[in-house]
C-alpha cells in the first residue's frame, strides 16, 4: 500500500484511532516489550509502554501470547546486535503462526540505515522499524501498518523532544527522567553519537515540572539521564547549567534522593562538587567514568582531559568530604593498549579507591574510530589484565566498606534478597548496596540501617 507517512495524522489521533479498533477486538490484545542497554533505553522503553497502554494494549511476559511484539535494542557493542538478530530469527515461528501479529523492532540498532536495510531484506517479517530518537511515532507506525502498509519505518534522527509522553514506570518509587539526548563527545570506541545525533536538552520546566510532579505521586528517587548530563543546557536559548539545574530540583519539598549519570569528566566543574555536598535531597555519590589511567590511552580515546586534570576533580570534592563515594567505568585492552599504560590504570584505581567500578574488556565496533586502529595485543592478555584490575578492586572495596562500620545511614529498600531469606536489600545514599532483616513491607521506603558488618560486594545491618 502506498502510505505517505509524513502526512499521517498526529500522535493523538493515531492513539485514539487505533484504540478504537482495538476496544472492538473480542479479547484485549497483549503487547510483549523487551528492552536492551542503558538506563536511556529503558526510560524510552518505559514511553512506548505508555504508548502502548494508551492504545488499548495490555501486557504480557510470554511473548507466545502477545499480539504485538516489540524490541527495543542497543548498538553498543556488536554482540548486543547479533543477540537481537538471534532473537529476530527465533520468532519467525510465530509469525508464521500468526500473520496478524505485529513485530516491531526501535532503539539505538535501528538508528543505522544498513542495519535497517539488513532488516527489510533479511527479516520481512518484521511490520515497524523505528529509530533512537522516534519514539513517539511508535502510534502512527502502529497506525500505518493497520491501515495496510506492509513495512513502515522511521529512522530519522528527530530533533524536537516530545513533552506529552506518559511513560508506563516499572517502578511506584524509583523513575527515570531524560534530561537531554545525544552527545556531540565522539569518543573513539563509541558508536552513540552516529546513533542518537547531537546533544539537545529539554527546557529546564518541564524537567522540573516532572519531577514534581514524580515527587508528590511518592518516587523516592529520580535518575536523572544523559549520555553527558555535565553538559546539560548548553544548547539551550537560555543556557542553564547542570549544576544550576540540580539546586532548582533541590529546592522541591518532599522526602526523595536525586541522582544522575552519565558524568562526563572534562565537564564535571567545581560547581557540580559543590552542589553535591550542599544539596540536602542530592545522592552523596558521582558516578565518574575514568575509562583508563594512561594518558596517552586517553588521548586516543578522545576522551579530553588528562589524569592530572580528573586527579584534580576527585581531590577537590574529597578535600571537602574525604570518603565521598565514587565510582567510575574501566575499559581495558583498548587497541594496543601496553603493560605500563594497564599500570598507569592500576595506578590510579589505587589513587582513587572507587567504592564500585563497571570494567568492560575493549569490544570492536564497527562505524567508530578505535575500530580501524591496530590492535596486538592478545585475547588472553586482555583477559588477565581484566583478572588483575578486578582483584585489586576487590581488596579496595573489602576495605572502604569498613569504614561504614557503626555508622547509621539512611536506605532505600528496594526488594529482598536473592540470597538471604527474610533479609532485604536496598541502596544508601552513597550508593552502597546494605543488606538487613525486614520485610516486602519496607520496599519503596527510607529505612535508618546502623551497620555492623561490611563485605567486599555489600554492607549489613539493624533496623533502629
Amino acid at each position: 500500500m502506498n502510505l505517505d507517512l509524513e502526512k499521517l495524522p498526529s500522535s493523538e489521533v493515531c492513539i485514539q484511532q487505533v484504540r478504537n479498533w482495538i476496544s472492538a477486538y473480542p479479547e484485549q490484545p497483549l503487547a510483549y516489550l523487551h528492552t536492551f542497554g542503558c538506563q536511556l533505553n529503558v526510560a524510552d522503553g518505559e514511553s512506548m509502554a505508555g504508548i502502548l497502554k494508551q492504545m488499548g494494549y495490555g501486557f504480557t511476559d510470554d511473548v507466545t501470547k502477545a499480539s504485538l511484539i516489540l524490541y527495543n535494542t542497543c548498538a553498543v557493542r556488536e554482540n548486543a546486535e547479533d543477540r537481537v538478530f538471534g532473537t529476530l530469527g527465533s520468532i519467525k515461528k510465530l509469525k508464521q503462526e500468526n500473520p496478524a501479529l505485529i513485530l516491531c523492532v526501535t532503539g539505538c540498532m535501528t538508528a543505522q540505515k544498513q542495519v535497517t536495510e539488513k532488516i527489510r531484506k533479511s527479516y520481512r517479517y518484521v511490520d515497524i522499524v523505528l529509530g533512537s530518537s522516534a519514539v513517539s511515532r511508535l502510534a502512527q507506525m502502529i497506525y500505518a501498518h493497520m491501515h495496510g502498509l506492509k513495512f513502515a519505518q522511521d529512522i530519522e534522527t528527530h530533533l524536537d523532544i516530545p513533552e506529552d509522553l506518559e511513560p508506563m514506570r516499572e517502578s511506584s518509587f524509583k523513575a527515570a527522567v531524560p534530561i537531554m539526548y545525544g552527545c556531540n563527545n565522539f569518543c573513539t570506541y563509541c558508536i552513540v553519537p552516529y546513533v542518537r545525533g547531537r546533544e539537545r536538552s529539554r527546557q529546564p520546566e518541564n524537567i522540573i515540572s516532572e519531577v514534581r510532579n514524580l515527587i508528590q505521586d511518592g518516587y523516592k528517587e529520580i535518575m536523572l539521564l544523559g549520555q553527558n548530563v555535565n553538559s546539560y543546557g548548553k544548547d539551550l536559548e537560555h543556557p542553564v547549567s547542570f549544576p544550576e539545574l540540580l539546586r532548582e530540583i533541590n529546592q522541591i519539598p518532599g522526602e526523595y534522593w536525586i541522582r544522575f549519570m552519565s558524568s562526563h569528566p572534562k565537564d564535571a566543574s567545581p560547581e557540580l562538587m559543590d552542589a553535591l555536598l550542599e544539596c540536602e535531597h542530592l545522592a552523596k555519590h558521582l558516578h565518574l567514568p575514568v575509562q583508563s589511567g594512561s594518558n596517552e590511552i586517553l588521548k586516543r580515546m578522545n576522551r579530553r582531559y588528562t589524569v592530572e586534570k580528573y586527579l584534580s576533580q576527585v581531590a577537590y570534592i574529597r578535600s571537602k568530604h574525604p570518603d565521598f563515594s565514587l565510582t567510575t567505568d574501566l575499559i581495558i585492552g583498548f587497541p594496543d593498549e601496553s603493560e605500563q599504560d594497564f599500570q598507569a590504570t592500576l595506578d590510579i584505581v589505587r589513587k582513587v579507591r572507587y567504592d564500585n567500578m563497571y570494567s568492560f574488556i575493549y569490544s570492536r565496533r564497527t562505524g567508530t574510530r578505535a575500530a580501524l586502529m591496530p590492535d596486538n595485543i592478545p585475547d588472553s592478555e586482555k583477559s588477565q589484565r581484566m583478572q588483575r584490575l578486578l582483584a585489586l578492586q576487590r581488596e579496595i572495596a573489602v576495605e572502604n566498606n569498613q569504614r561504614f562500620i557503626g555508622r547509621i545511614m539512611t536506605v532505600l529498600c528496594d526488594g529482598e534478597s536473592k540470597k538471604r531469606p527474610g533479609n532485604m536489600t536496598g541502596r544508601s545514599s552513597e550508593n552502597i548496596l546494605v543488606e538487613f532483616p525486614g520485610s516486602a513491607g519496607m520496599i519503596g521506603k527510607f529505612i535508618r540501617i546502623k551497620i555492623t558488618e561490611s563485605h567486599n560486594n555489600m554492607i549489613c545491618g539493624s533496623v533502629l
